[in-house]
């Protein structure tokens, strides 16, 4: 008798999930699921927030924590280091965030900090991240409620509205005359600003005081917009002639006109890709796009399957996912109290959408595993308005993945790791019925290492799609996974997709082979790719 069966193999022995690893617990915290996970750190959580954000509550912990969380990780990094918070929030805006809101909330934080370094960091990151009227009015918002108008807001605020460009700001003002209980006018008085051309002056005259009267003539090509506003606001039935002669937007028409089929298809002509993709049961209704009007439904495809539409409208694959599912309910779905018939093609268009507002690469010739987290938790966590899950999206990315390679495999692991029968010949919406019907137990990543090692399933990359709350099992996945490598590939390498805000992560931070990535970043799957082939 000798204890050889417990010193062989000392480095991959097996602890459960629910205990700290033995001689790591200084780098490991508990989940709210009760498991134990090696520390993310301030700036892997901060990622996490921005691009996934925090105003909805998950399985484990619910909003108003969430946002603590997020607020006490943002303060701390400030604190550490406030340019790379900057270069975070920019990166998160710049298109990869689910939407703006928790950019700009890190934003309105960063103003906070007290040192000049984060001063100057917010002002200098400030008109990048707030574009558009409506992120400006979000901005006011937040910062009223956290922190007042200070030296530093009012400049910014000051600067903002005093762009040089009057035409665009004409545009911006017209587009969002009031959000989030803010007025255009409320945002002068507040800032004091002063009009910095003669357009700039007939700009605010018309925001505080308005036309009682329309000018015989267009004031100056700035004001063009806005004195096609207030001549369709005198005459409604008119739209068409307004939409024609000042290019109107549905924002700015549909407020004050008659609208009927030709306006909307007058609007539909010139509409952007943000507007487009709202607006897509709208116009089935309106009988815009249907089958029989193939020149409509051409426009739609050249718009929403360019790789370039899609990146200069900061499309994030979400919306299009979100897109997707409500056009496909006809209605049922989402705020909408609208009915469609959905139209074939549009579903059509929309799934190639969805796989191009992806970044990826020619494929790799690699072999990859997906291991989709389809537990319980996964199924109930909502991260949009009309219900999307993060077993969804994971469904979502993990397929855009396989569809850029010929070698993978797609399973699902709760407690078990079994076949979802999901395959790169799978539309969108049946892979996420297929993993959606899945969605069971606790949650136990190493699963997908003890089948691959009962299966000898030789992967060079593992790609887990999850929330990383792992507690079920009776061993580590990062004990699990050298085992893997001890018995059937060296070289394996393991990636983290991680799609909730929370400060753990599966990821040993002494293996040189695996990776965390912040989840719903678009550039996932080619990040994923670039590992695979070590080009990181």
């Amino acid at each position: 008798m000798n204890y050889k069966f417990f010193t062989k193999n000392n480095q991959s022995k097996k602890t459960p999930q629910n205990q700290p690893i033995p001689g790591r617990e200084s780098e490991m915290i508990q989940g709210r699921s009760g498991g134990y996970m090696f520390d993310a750190g301030i700036w892997q959580m901060l990622r996490r927030c921005l691009l996934i954000g925090t105003a909805k509550s998950t399985y484990y912990v619910g909003k108003r924590e969430l946002t603590e969380d997020f607020v006490n990780t943002v303060q701390e990094a400030i604190v550490k280091n406030p340019g790379r918070v900057a270069e975070e929030i920019l990166y998160a805006s710049d298109g990869r965030a689910i939407n703006n809101s928790a950019p700009i909330f890190a934003l309105v934080l960063l103003s906070m900090g007290e040192t000049p370094e984060a001063k100057a960091a917010f002002t200098e990151i400030f008109p990048q991240v707030v574009r558009t009227g409506s992120h400006f009015y979000e901005w006011l918002s937040y910062t009223k409620s956290l922190r007042g108008f200070g030296k530093v807001v009012r400049e910014a605020g000051k600067t903002w509205l005093s762009r040089p460009d009057a035409k665009g700001l004409a545009y911006q003002l017209l587009k969002y005359q009031q959000r989030h209980d803010f007025t255009n006018r409320d945002a002068l008085r507040l800032f004091h600003v002063k009009p910095a051309t003669p357009d700039h002056e007939l700009l605010f005259h018309w925001v505080v005081k308005g036309w009682e009267e329309l000018p015989t003539n267009i004031p100056s090509e700035p004001l063009k917009q806005i004195w096609w506003y207030e001549w369709l606001k005198r005459n409604p039935d008119k739209a068409d002639e307004a939409i024609i002669q000042g290019r109107l937007t549905h924002e700015m028409t549909a407020p004050v006109a008659k609208m009927d089929k030709q306006a909307w298809q007058l609007l539909f002509n010139e509409m952007p890709i943000g507007a487009m993709l709202r607006n897509l049961g709208s116009l089935t209704e309106l009988d815009v796009l249907r089958t029989d009007e193939p020149a409509n439904l051409d426009r739609v495809e050249a718009v929403l399957n360019s790789k370039e539409h899609l990146r200069k409208g900061r499309i994030h694959p979400i919306d299009v996912l979100k897109a997707l599912k409500t056009y496909q309910s006809g209605g049922k779905l989402g705020r909408s109290k609208k009915t469609w018939n959905p139209v074939n093609r549009i579903v059509d268009i929309l799934e190639k959408a969805l796989e191009l507002s992806f970044d990826v690469v020619e494929p790799t010739g690699k072999v990859f595993m997906h291991a989709i987290d389809v537990s319980g938790s996964m199924s109930y966590t909502s991260v949009s308005s009309i219900g999307l899950t993060c077993c969804e999206i994971a469904t979502t990315m993990a397929l855009v993945s396989a569809k850029a390679e010929k070698n993978y495999m797609i399973r699902g692991f709760a407690t078990d790791f079994r076949d979802l029968k999901i395959t790169a010949k799978d539309t969108f919406s049946s892979a996420i019925a297929k993993a959606s019907n899945q969605n069971f137990g606790g949650t136990d990543a190493s699963v997908t290492y003890e089948w691959m090692i009962k299966n000898n399933f030789k992967a060079d990359v593992i790609c887990f799609w999850t929330d990383s709350e792992s507690w079920a099992g009776r061993s580590h996945p990062s004990q699990a996974l050298a085992r893997y490598r001890e018995r059937v590939n060296p070289n394996a390498k393991a990636v983290y997709v991680t799609l909730a805000p929370y400060r753990i992560t599966l990821v040993d931070p002494e293996d040189p082979l695996s990776w965390d990535i912040g989840g719903f970043d678009p550039g996932a799957p080619r990040l994923i790719q670039m590992l695979a082939e070590g080009g990181l």
